[in-house]
């Protein structure tokens, strides 16, 4: 049902589009002032550039999600909201583990649809700190999962 595409550098404001819907849909625990804050953020960081970003395309070919891993570590995975749970998710978290071999993934902790997620595949919390990377107050656990990928 979708298809993974790599996103061309021209594709990075539709994902940051998805991002923030992504964003306001999911994580109600950050205000519209940490939104704003974190949008500018990935802007100047080039978090897109930074990650082996890689997307989900409907069979129109519109880019609905994206993930992004770092060595062995899924970075990130937004969907849009209209698209939750129709599968995408799944689709992009195979490949994160099967094709880029991620086994590590940090979720805020405040976000339990995503750790439980995330545990739907095999992940386990291991560790946990009081912030984020960038020092906020955002408690994060770190998950780390088995190399067998569970049936799904």
């Amino acid at each position: 049902m979708y298809q993974i595409y790599t996103p061309q550098f021209s594709d990075h404001p539709h994902l940051l589009a998805i991002w923030e819907a992504s964003v306001r849909a999911t994580h109600h625990f950050v205000s519209e002032e940490k939104i704003q804050e974190l949008k500018l953020l990935i802007i100047q960081q080039r978090i897109f550039e930074n990650s082996d970003v890689f997307c989900v395309q409907d069979k129109n070919g519109k880019i609905t999600g994206f993930a992004g891993v770092s060595e062995d570590t899924l970075d990130m995975i937004f969907l849009h909201p209209s698209i939750i749970g129709t599968g995408a998710g799944k689709t992009l978290m195979r490949y994160a583990l099967e094709v880029k071999g991620a086994t590590h993934v940090d979720v805020n902790e405040d976000n339990t649809q995503a750790k439980g997620f995330y545990e739907h595949f095999g992940f386990t919390v291991y560790g946990r700190s009081e912030t984020d990377e960038y020092g906020q107050p955002f408690p994060i656990l770190h998950m780390r999962r088995a190399s067998v990928l569970k049936e799904l």
